[in-house]
């Protein structure tokens, strides 16, 4: 099997002279509830991180402990989020692509990033942007946002859990499962659902 050298990009823009490079991902498009979640990420030249990859490629462990990692190590790492209300607003691919440009505008105040580094998505910025399908799985940069960004979203599953642990928010993490929507159906809908969803459009069309 051919391995991916993940520093391709990176070392590419570092030749050039570019020297921040940033790196933005985001989860959380399938699920019913909840924001839509981005992180970009700028590292040092000489980050090291073996076995970092796209996150949904990662054991859960792994992801915590690489997360744990890339805080600490990273030049900068910042958020980007929309609400559910913005997603029923404006459509999640809208929204995501929103959220990845209010996570970079976070990450530009802090450090003067050059060139991005986007996961199949393309954005239209004041600086270059190169959009790679499956980007998590071929930047390190963009593998490095796509932890973040799928940590902090499954901890705010967590913590919905533990408010209404009846849903099963820690298994499904939102995502329309079997136990999901079974879920939904016997005790309604919470505050953070996405309403032009589907499963959650068909039952507020039967109350």
């Amino acid at each position: 099997m051919e391995t991916v050298d993940l520093y391709q990009y990176e070392k590419a823009l570092w030749n050039e002279g570019v020297k921040f490079v940033g790196g933005v991902d985001e989860v959380g498009r399938g699920p019913l509830i909840g924001p839509v979640v981005t992180a970009c990420v700028v590292l040092p030249h000489d980050f090291v991180l073996p076995g970092l990859t796209d996150s949904k490629k990662l054991s859960e462990k792994k992801r915590n402990l690489y997360y744990d990692i890339i805080i600490k190590e990273a030049i900068a790492v910042e958020i980007g989020m929309c609400t559910p209300e913005e997603i029923d607003e404006m459509n999640i691919y809208a929204a995501s692509r929103e959220a990845m440009i209010r996570a970079i505008k976070k990450v530009q105040k802090k450090v003067p990033v050059a060139h991005i580094l986007s996961d199949a998505m393309p954005i239209e910025l004041d600086i270059p942007v190169t959009s790679i399908i499956k980007g998590d799985a071929k930047s390190i940069t963009i593998a490095a946002a796509s932890v973040i960004a799928k940590v902090t979203r499954d901890r705010m599953m967590y913590e919905l859990d533990q408010a209404y642990p009846m849903y099963g928010f820690k298994q499904h993490k939102g995502y329309p499962t079997k136990q999901h929507l079974e879920a939904i159906k016997k005790y309604g809908l919470i505050p953070g659902y996405r309403k032009t969803y589907k499963p959650v459009k068909a039952l507020l069309e039967e109350l």
